[in-house]
């Protein structure tokens, strides 16, 4: 049977895949078997004992067997390969020691919530505002929402402050009636800056 190694061996360097398929069979359960003693893993022994024989495969265009049997060379790289997954394993765990620990993280289904009832709100706004004036919505938009004081919209609409005042009065009202309209039908009233409440 060593001899038989030895002349398999020679054919699977040749190129003749059905040869190391016979060495494969002949020799897969003692690869498994070590690895999965070494490792304790029956998954990960699959596929370090895989490994093996790729790796096998791999450099027999360049390595001749000098033994009778492949055995020693195939738990040599077995136990190469063991041990390079303990250093990568060990390796892993260091990088994750060093990671900040983990925080519990938010529960985003309030703010998700809050989101899509403050988009209903702003859509409600935006139909009141849609039916107001152009000239009283030009005032709301420079005093409520951009912060003008009435003295400076007055300025950039080029209209006396008094009228700004009269405006953004028209408009508050308007919006008011309008959202609350909608609140009867389910929406809350919305209160933009310049207190429309």
């Amino acid at each position: 049977m060593d001899d038989d190694d030895r002349l398999l061996w020679d054919r699977a360097r040749a190129g003749d895949a059905a040869a190391f398929g016979d060495l494969y069979t002949r020799h897969a359960r003692q690869v498994y078997t070590f690895c999965f003693w070494r490792t304790g893993d029956a998954a990960l022994a699959e596929d370090l004992s895989a490994a093996v024989f790729l790796e096998v495969w791999a450099a027999r265009g360049r390595t001749e067997l000098t033994k009778a049997s492949l055995l020693p060379w195939l738990l040599g790289v077995a136990h190469n390969l063991v041990r390079n997954q303990w250093r990568s394993n060990r390796r892993r765990r260091a990088a994750l020691a060093r990671l900040p620990p983990l925080r519990d993280s938010p529960d985003h289904v309030e703010d998700v919530a809050a989101r899509i009832d403050a988009e209903r709100r702003m859509a409600a706004v935006r139909q009141a505002c849609a039916r107001l004036p152009e000239r009283e919505l030009a005032v709301l938009q420079l005093c409520a929402w951009m912060g003008l004081s009435p003295p400076d919209a007055a300025t950039a609409l080029g209209i006396p402050v008094g009228t700004v005042h009269s405006r953004l009065s028209r408009a508050r009202a308007r919006l008011r009636r309008e959202i609350g309209e909608d609140g009867a039908r389910g929406h809350e009233p919305v209160d933009i800056s310049g207190g429309l409440r």
